[in-house]
């Protein structure tokens, strides 16, 4: 096959084609965060639904402007397809937990708009900071945000520990009798004492939900698939073997009868995606600096994946060209916080199958893009991703979120633990700062309210106590652009 230069316009079928072929290899991973975010939100079917329309709207919107370019300030002008970064989820998740429904959602849009703009400012700068953040770093902050995520892949497969689906419930013949004894002592003349304040019954009867054998089958279905998939399919085939396993996990799913269809039949045909549609964003301090955090670790990510990028396709990068391409991740993390998403990367899947085709040309990005804006004006397509059983969604995520883990694990095998030992003490130390919450999620108890979802989601700790002890072992020498080329030609997906 013969190589497109990056600015090649190709023929217009042709376009679309790959087009579509990139839009295909991202998708699995661009409505798993809507989805996430969503239901930890505890929203509507509509509103989760809209949460994933206006995911891929921002998707397109942002590769359209990362790979066509605006003006000189924004756009590396490379086949780039941008998505939702997994590196946000765990800090918005905290958020979700401690203020489910709308309010939750503007918090998060405020602190994803309020990192935004500090992306924008520190994007010409992000050079200097480079030497803070070395594949030692990094790889242990992504190894702490694939392992925090893979809870999430697990409980949507057995159930979540709270809610409907918990392990145990409060067996109702003691409920019945509690209630009894609180109308017994509220009786008038009644000698019943007056029950205490917020006494609650403990759980106690298992719950025939959690952990139901033929959920338990259905993610296994779809794990057996991805990897059959992944084994014995070839190019592009095997590029989108995630997406395939949730196709099949659905269709099962949907004939056994685990998947309702009427809200996709009431979807319209045609809807837009409005800016604030929840309510006007929200700022709060900590929670702008908690995803400030995870900004920097997007940043660097693309600083690797667009270097390696311009190696694939022949393009020298100035520090202009990688000042235009870090700004626009600010800049969707604003576009996203706006139309009521989340902060965007570039998809390392996407870079992936820029090898596999052998096109170069970053046009193909700006046809996936504009596919990406036309699906997000189909509500019965979002309407019919928000009707996947957890059950389907579990085997995918066992794979998507693994795969983030294990991008950190490729980083830090490019680490010389050989010649230097301190490395393994920057990440020992570092993971398990980053486990705390995860293992103990009370060990905040007694901290101010204010700071706890910053350092809930583990990522502030594992990159505060790695960048601390790197430049406690290490200093802040070497190369470490080309390092983090190096890991990014090695990543597979994140």
């Amino acid at each position: 096959m013969s190589i497109s230069s990056v600015d090649e316009q190709l023929p217009t079928p042709r376009l679309a084609v790959l087009g579509i072929q990139h839009v295909l290899v991202m998708y699995a991973g661009a409505i798993a965060v809507p989805l996430i975010i969503g239901r930890a939100l505890k929203l509507s079917p509509e509103d989760v639904s809209y949460l994933i329309s206006a995911d891929l709207f921002c998707c397109g919107l942002v590769t359209l402007i990362q790979s066509f370019g605006a003006t000189q300030w924004f756009g590396i002008k490379l086949p780039v397809m941008m998505g939702v970064t997994f590196a946000s989820v765990a800090p918005m998740l905290a958020i979700a937990f401690a203020h489910p429904g709308p309010e939750g959602a503007n918090l998060i849009f405020g602190s994803v708009i309020g990192a935004g703009i500090f992306g924008i400012l520190i994007a010409p700068l992000m050079s200097r900071l480079l030497r803070f953040f070395p594949p030692v770093v990094t790889g242990s902050v992504i190894l702490v945000i694939g392992v925090s995520l893979m809870r999430i892949g697990i409980n949507w497969i057995f159930g979540n520990p709270f809610g409907p689906t918990a392990p145990m419930l409060v067996n109702p013949d003691q409920a019945k009798w509690l209630d009894a004894v609180k109308a017994a002592a509220s009786a008038a003349g009644s000698t019943v004492p007056a029950l205490p304040d917020k006494l609650a019954l403990a759980p106690s009867m298992p719950n025939a939900a959690y952990a139901d054998p033929s959920n338990i089958w259905l993610s296994v279905l779809v794990l057996l698939v991805i990897l059959a998939v992944a084994k014995f399919g070839k190019g592009f085939v095997q590029n989108i073997a995630v997406l395939i396993g949730i196709l099949v996990g659905g269709v099962v799913a949907a004939l056994l009868g685990k998947m309702g269809l009427a809200k996709v039949a009431s979807a319209p045909l045609l809807g837009i995606t409005l800016p604030f549609h929840f309510g006007v964003p929200v700022f709060d301090f900590w929670l702008v600096l908690s995803m400030c955090v995870v900004m920097i670790v997007v940043m660097i990510e693309s600083t690797g994946m667009f270097l390696a990028l311009g190696d694939m396709t022949g393009k020298r990068l100035g520090q202009d060209d990688l000042s235009a391409g870090l700004r626009t991740d600010g800049l969707g993390a604003i576009i996203g916080g706006i139309f009521n998403t989340f902060p965007y990367t570039s998809f390392s899947q996407n870079v992936g199958l820029v090898g596999v085709t052998g096109v170069r040309s970053r046009f193909v990005a700006v046809a996936g893009g504009i596919v990406l804006i036309i699906l997000s004006l189909l509500p019965k397509l979002s309407a019919l991703v928000e009707a996947l059983p957890t059950a389907v969604l579990g085997g995918a995520g066992l794979v998507m979120f693994g795969m983030v883990a294990a991008t950190g694990i490729r980083i830090l095998g490019g680490v010389d633990f050989k010649t230097s030992r301190n490395n393994a003490f920057i990440v020992a130390v570092a993971v398990s700062f980053g486990l705390i919450p995860l293992i103990a999620p009370s060990f905040d108890l007694w901290m101010a309210p204010s700071i706890k979802p910053v350092i809930e989601s583990g990522i502030l700790l594992t990159a505060v106590v790695a960048v601390l002890l790197n430049l406690f072992f290490n200093g802040a020498d070497g190369d470490v652009a080309a390092e983090l080329k190096q890991a990014a030609m090695a990543s597979g997906e994140h």
